[in-house]
Order: C-alpha cells, then sequence, then structure tokens
C-alpha cells in the first residue's frame, strides 16, 4: 500500500471512454479531467443529474481508502458530449481513472483504445451496474479494443467475441493494471449457448381443448396474435403459460438482442445469456407506462421485455381502455417510439400478444344456463375493447368448459415437443418463400406481400368475398384472414390456400362481434 501525491508540474488534462444508454441504445461518453493550479475544488459538469453530481463524493472517499491522494488542486471533470443528459452511478470509475491520468500516474495512450465502466464504493470496491452487455456492444463497433468493467459484470460482458474484457474488482486494482503493475487475464464466455434447460410446463399437461391448442399452434407458426375466450378455469392461462415451449428456438443474434434488453433493465440472471423467449404476464393494474415505458429518460416496459417472446395479457377486459390502447401501434409497427424534451427514443415490440379474457362479468356467457349477465351487461363489458384493437388480433378462440371424461384421458395429448416440430417445419417453409424480402412469418406481409404470396382460386374468392359483404370486414382484416390461412396451408404442406384453409381461417375471426350480433338479432 502506498500513497500517491504529486506536484503541479504533473498535473494535466486527461481524457476516458465510457458509455451511457439511452432507452436500450448506448452512446459513448468522453470524460474529461482538468487539474490546475487554483482554489483546491471539485466541479463536475456536462448535463448531469443529481446521481452523477454526487459521484465526486464517492469518487473522493473511494480513492481516499484506496491509498491515492488528491492533491489540493482545482478539478474539473465534464462528462461529453454536454447536450446529452447523464445519469447513472456508472462513471465513478471512469472519472477515478480520469483524475490519476491527469496526476500523470498512468500512460494517455495506454486509454486509447480502452473503455472503462463501473459504480465505485465509498471503499473503492467496483460494483455491479446495468447495461454493461449494450456498452461493451458498442465499445466493439466503435473499433475499441479493451473494456475493463465491474468483476459481478464479468460473464455478461465477455458474451460479445472481438473485445478484450477485464474484470475488476477494486479501484486499486485497475490502477495497477493500467500502470502495469498487475497482469489480469481477459475474461472468456465458456457458457454454451445452445444448452437449454428442459421446459417444466408442456401441452401433453392440459386435458382436452383441441380447438384451442390448434389456435395456438397456428398462432405461433406464422407468429400471428391471439384472443382466448372462455370461462374461468378452462385452462386459457395454462394454454398461454406453456406457449414459449412451442416456439422455435432463440438464434444467437436473437438472444443477444433480448440479453441486451434484460441487461439495461438489470433484471439478467447470473449474467448469462438469455436462452428461452420471454414471457410477460403484467397484472391488469398496470400504468400505460409501465406498459410501453417511460420516465423522463424512458425506461423500457412490459412490451419491450417481451420482444422476441410472449406478452400474455390475463383478463384482458380487466385492464384500462386507455392501456389496451396503447398497444395499437406496437402492435402493426413491431417498435415504440416516445419523444421526449431530451429526444426520441426507440424500442423494440416484435412480439407475440396472447390475451385471455371472460365472455361476460360472471365468466358462464353463452351458457345461459349458469350466466346471470344481461345483454345490456354484456355488450357494456365487451365493449371496453375497441374495433380497431380487435382488428390487430389474427386469431380469436373461444375455448369451452373441459369435461369430466376429458379430465380422464391423460397420456392422450400432444406433447410440446410434437407440436414444436411441425411450427418449426412451417417456419422454414415460411424463411424459404421470403428469403428475397425482409420479413420471416405470415404475420409480417404487407400488402402487396398478401397479394403476391396469398392468390386464391374462384371458390376460394367467392367464398372471401360472401364472408366480407357480411360481416362488412376491413381491408386490415381481410389481410389478416389470407395471411392466417397461408399459415394453415404451410401446417398442411400445401403450397396453395384451398378452401379448407380459408374456412378455419375465417372460424376464427372476432368472435366476440360475433356474440354481440347475435343478442341484437
Amino acid at each position: 500500500m502506498f500513497r500517491v501525491g504529486l506536484g503541479g508540474k504533473d498535473l494535466m488534462y486527461s481524457k476516458v471512454t465510457s458509455g451511457a444508454v439511452y432507452g436500450v441504445e448506448c452512446k459513448l461518453i468522453q470524460v474529461e479531467t482538468d487539474v490546475s493550479d487554483g482554489l483546491p475544488m471539485f466541479e463536475m459538469v456536462g448535463f448531469l443529474n443529481s446521481c452523477v453530481k454526487e459521484a465526486k463524493e464517492r469518487v473522493r472517499t473511494a480513492m481516499k481508502n484506496s491509498d491515492f491522494s488528491i492533491p489540493p488542486k482545482r478539478i474539473t471533470v465534464n462528462l461529453s458530449p454536454a447536450d446529452i443528459r447523464k445519469e447513472g452511478s456508472s462513471y465513478d470509475l471512469p472519472i477515478a481513472i480520469s483524475i490519476l491520468l491527469s496526476m500523470n500516474k498512468i500512460s494517455q495512450k495506454r486509454m486509447e483504445h480502452t473503455l472503462m465502466i463501473g459504480e465505485l464504493g465509498l471503499n473503492g470496491t467496483v460494483k455491479k451496474i446495468n447495461g454493461v452487455l449494450s456498452v461493451v456492444h458498442l465499445a466493439k463497433e466503435c473499433g475499441l479494443k479493451e473494456c475493463i468493467v465491474p468483476k459481478e459484470n464479468e460473464r455478461e460482458a465477455s458474451i460479445v467475441n472481438g473485445i478484450k474484457i477485464i474484470a475488476v474488482e477494486s479501484l486499486r486494482e485497475a490502477y495497477e493494471y493500467l500502470a502495469g503493475f498487475l497482469d489480469i487475464k481477459p475474461s472468456v464466455f465458456e457458457e454454451d449457448w445452445m444448452v437449454r434447460e428442459e421446459e417444466e410446463m408442456d401441452y401433453s399437461e392440459i386435458c382436452g381443448q383441441t380447438m384451442a391448442k390448434r389456435a395456438i399452434e397456428i398462432a405461433v407458426a406464422g407468429k400471428h396474435n391471439v384472443l382466448l375466450a372462455g370461462p374461468p378455469g378452462a385452462g386459457k392461462s395454462m394454454m398461454a403459460q406453456r406457449i414459449p415451449t412451442i416456439m422455435p428456438d432463440l438464434s444467437f443474434e436473437e438472444s443477444l438482442e433480448i440479453t441486451k434488453i434484460y441487461s439495461i433493465s438489470g433484471m439478467l440472471k447470473d449474467g448469462g445469456i438469455m436462452k428461452k423467449r420471454p414471457f410477460r404476464s403484467p397484472h391488469h393494474t398496470i400504468p400505460k407506462a409501465a406498459l410501453a415505458g417511460g420516465g423522463r429518460i424512458p425506461k423500457v416496459g412490459e412490451i419491450t421485455l417481451s420482444h422476441g417472446g410472449v406478452l400474455f395479457l390475463d383478463e384482458l377486459l380487466e385492464f384500462d381502455k386507455s392501456v389496451i390502447e396503447v398497444l395499437r401501434q406496437p402492435l402493426e409497427e413491431k417498435k415504440i417510439v416516445i419523444n421526449r424534451i431530451y429526444g426520441n427514443f426507440s424500442f423494440p415490440a416484435d412480439f407475440m400478444l396472447v390475451a385471455a379474457l371472460n365472455p361476460c362479468p360472471c365468466g358462464n356467457y353463452p351458457d345461459m344456463n349458469r350466466c346471470t349477465c344481461t345483454p345490456a351487461m354484456i355488450r357494456r363489458y365487451q365493449g371496453k375493447i375497441s374495433q380497431a384493437f380487435l382488428e390487430r388480433i389474427d386469431i380469436n378462440v373461444e375455448v369451452s368448459a373441459v369435461k369430466f371424461e376429458q379430465l380422464n384421458q391423460k397420456g392422450q395429448e400432444e406433447s410440446s415437443r410434437r407440436i414444436k416440430e411441425r411450427v418449426e417445419q412451417a417456419i422454414e417453409v415460411q424463411r424459404e418463400r421470403y428469403k428475397s424480402e425482409t420479413i420471416f412469418y405470415n404475420s409480417q406481409m404487407n400488402g402487396k406481400m398478401v397479394e403476391k404470396y396469398c392468390n386464391l382460386e374462384k371458390t376460394e374468392k367467392e367464398l372471401l368475398k360472401s364472408y366480407f359483404e357480411k360481416r362488412k370486414m376491413s381491408v386490415r382484416s381481410y389481410h389478416r384472414v389470407l395471411k392466417v390461412a397461408r399459415t394453415i396451408a404451410d401446417l398442411s404442406k400445401s403450397e396453395d390456400i384451398k378452401e379448407i384453409h380459408l374456412l378455419e381461417a375465417l372460424s376464427y375471426r372476432n368472435c366476440l362481434n360475433q356474440r354481440e350480433g347475435e343478442e341484437k338479432a
């Protein structure tokens, strides 16, 4: 242990590269420090929030407890660019190292291709922070060769190949490494990301519900949104929870993208890479900002956390109507754009929406022997969902109550593995079909693509025309029927959309509106 104290002739300007997370993107931040003669003080500038301003006290104490002596000089720290709002505690380590650079204890040339990030404890330890994976990924893209990160973020940071990762536990350790007194072996990501744990849930555990499981299989194969309507206890939530078990495995690129989102949110378990598709099920009391993301500097919400996976809204009609309407834009555009005075933030939102609801307040409609609701109550209850939102749901399916005989048919239900095999075959057909396009799934087709890939023969056209005129369908609904029919045909290994495929797709249209029409009739 020794103290570092320097005279004025050794003091100078220094610069350390760090990174900051904004939404789900990152930007490089330059930590500039100047130590000069003048009234002793420690000043920090650069559009900082209170958390960053407090860094000077953490840095001062951490350096003292790490046996570094800060000279009684005028210390000015600037976080550049100064027009970007800075927040968080991840600048502590770069600030401390930049002061040591200005004290000429580390060569400035040593820091030319190095990025560092980390929070300091008062005793000099380097603490874990959120968003390390995104920052390291940015450093690699910017041509930097080395990243110094907290030891607790080591596994997460080392996921990115092609850049040297140095994990440190303390300020003293970081200093000795940069000064050449200590050799630290670069971190290597050793985990086999392809190895997945066995799924605990399986569709073989669900008795009956053949039609609902078929609808879910179609939805997953084409990445369609699905609505499950039925009485309480029919198994809607159980079927929704098992949807990730029949979805295709994550590619490394998808896994990395999802891992970055969870890293930024501080929800990454054990610092490893995400191996399973997300399944998010927010409570119906959730506010709009928590669902879509928000805040002064926006943070990701449940929609973005479900990116690449499933967003399950149980008891859909219990959600506030304004919250449900928030979903309309991301369902179409697959992203959320939030505008703030500090800039515009774009969050990815490519998820599969699965919603479940009871058809009436008591939950027993259309079983009039058990339903205690009046037609007016039913219409009012179902009216919480706008037609504009319902048109963004590709598949609507009724989930009936399970009969006693079906409960004793254990061992006869299909497993998730078998369903997943059919889903993967249909997805492979779509990828081959759209290899020259910018999409991967049938649900992603635009109007021109629907005309190109969903050709109908005369019989099918007449059938669809009759339904279109009878139900007064919108153009959006018309296209969604064709997309679902295309997926059904792919599951059947058929190049053309046949009448049977179209009939099945039409059977999954807006069952809520059909019931309402029956009541009025």
